[in-house]
């Protein structure tokens, strides 16, 4: 199942438990906008070549609309829609105040020089730069993207509207992007993990934890994990995968990835096959990389007991079922991976306010918003008798669906 039927499934499923109005049901799903342009670049050798980029406004109802930007060969409008619908709930479970959007550009961004994406971004902006804005739709980093592409749309954008640094968050700190933000994501799961570990009488402290993913988000919060005393037993990303029963040294092994550019050849584990890590045998499974990753075909295989979606949409609802039954609980990709759309909202504040504050206090901040949304998804699967993904789906779909019904929506 797609990563759209999938959404619209969970959606749907949401809405019953609800008891939502049909005609509502139905206008919550469709898109505000989509957006489809073509974005013909030359080349460093002087050809030209054409992407095809997209961006899909989802909802607005509770504020401006807010999603990441990225850069994959298997961007699609499916796959883009999709994540937008999520940015919707999420930032609704998270309770801040946005709506959900997503783009991307169907490339490959290793192939391409830095000229390169810098002339494919600003052509992008180009196209869509009346489609966004601080108070319509503020695009973040995603797969792909980084702070360097924030601040070549920030540029773009302000030829043509003026200096605007909240247009965009994610941003070089330089450009005022915020402190704390590169970690966000991965500091957000870290804070899940341990509001849902708490509620079963557990600490990180000397559970063991397997990490598929080490880019941005799977590499801070295996840092963070290894810090407060976690045994990260595994790890993998699209160089290879490693695993060390005892425990594998993090610190080491982010400055041999930094030095290398890869997780081969590191001499503290053993190379292991990539497909074999999801269904080692540990206490936390965290997925960080694509999604998809637990399917039919793995589910039954897999022997961790807790489960924490870093990734977007990396269970299909086939292993949703199968990885229920056997009684893993899983924490859900609208609610573990939402530190990062959370620090994008308090980079914004800081732009708006023209005030910069401390890395502890995002931090502190952070915290705060994981763990009361968590208390908050908790209290929806006793009022619903539901699990975790439908407590944070029913949480995030409601929200959205009363600021709707206060703004004037009839049926």
């Amino acid at each position: 199942m797609n990563a759209l039927a999938a959404t619209n499934r969970n959606f749907r499923h949401a809405a019953r438990i609800l008891g939502l109005d049909s005609k509502l049901e139905r206008s919550l799903l469709i898109p505000f906008r989509e957006i489809k342009v073509e974005c013909t670049i030359p080349k460093d050798d002087g050809s030209l070549v054409t992407y095809v980029g997209f961006r899909v406004q989802h909802d607005n109802a509770r504020g401006p609309m807010k999603g990441g930007i990225r850069y994959h060969p298997e961007v699609d409008l499916d796959e883009v829609n999709a994540l937008a619908q999520l940015m919707t709930w999420k930032t609704a479970v998270a309770d801040i105040p946005y709506g959900g959007a997503k783009g991307g550009i169907g490339c490959s961004p290793r192939d391409l020089s830095k000229s390169e994406l810098e002339r494919l971004t600003r052509v992008f902006t180009q196209k869509i730069h009346d489609l966004i804005g601080i108070h319509a739709d503020v695009p973040a980093p995603d797969m792909g993207t980084n702070a360097q592409t924030m601040a070549w749309i920030l540029d773009e954008y302000s030829k043509f509207h003026g200096h605007s640094p909240a247009v965009v968050t994610g941003k070089p700190i330089d450009l005022g992007g915020s402190l704390g933000r590169e970690a966000a994501t991965g500091r957000g799961v870290v804070f899940a993990t341990e509001a849902l570990l708490a509620e079963h009488g557990k600490s990180i402290k000397n559970m063991t934890f397997v990490i598929q993913g080490f880019g941005n988000v799977g590499s801070w919060a295996a840092k963070l994990i290894h810090e407060r005393g976690g045994k990260v037993i595994a790890v993998s990303d699209i160089t290879g995968a490693i695993r060390n029963p005892n425990g594998i040294n993090i610190p080491e092994l982010l400055q041999h990835k930094e030095s290398t550019g890869s997780l081969k050849e590191f001499q503290g584990g053993d190379s292991m096959n990539p497909d074999e890590l999801l269904i080692l045998e540990c206490d936390v499974l965290i997925p960080c990389a694509l999604g998809g990753v637990l399917n039919r075909d793995n589910a039954a295989d897999v022997k961790a007991k807790f489960i924490i979606e870093a990734a977007n949409h990396p269970t299909d609802p086939e292993a949703d079922e199968i990885l229920s039954k056997k009684g893993v609980v899983i924490l859900p990709d609208i609610y573990a991976n939402a530190g990062g759309v959370t620090v994008s909202y308090f980079e914004w504040v800081q732009n708006i306010q023209g005030f910069m504050w401390d890395e502890d206090k995002v931090n502190s901040e952070l915290q705060k918003y994981m763990t009361r949304a968590f208390r908050n998804i908790k209290n929806m699967c006793q009022v619903h008798d539901c699990n975790l993904r439908m407590g944070a789906f029913t949480l995030g779909v409601n929200r959205v669906a009363r600021a709707t019904i206060l703004r004037g929506w009839e049926a």
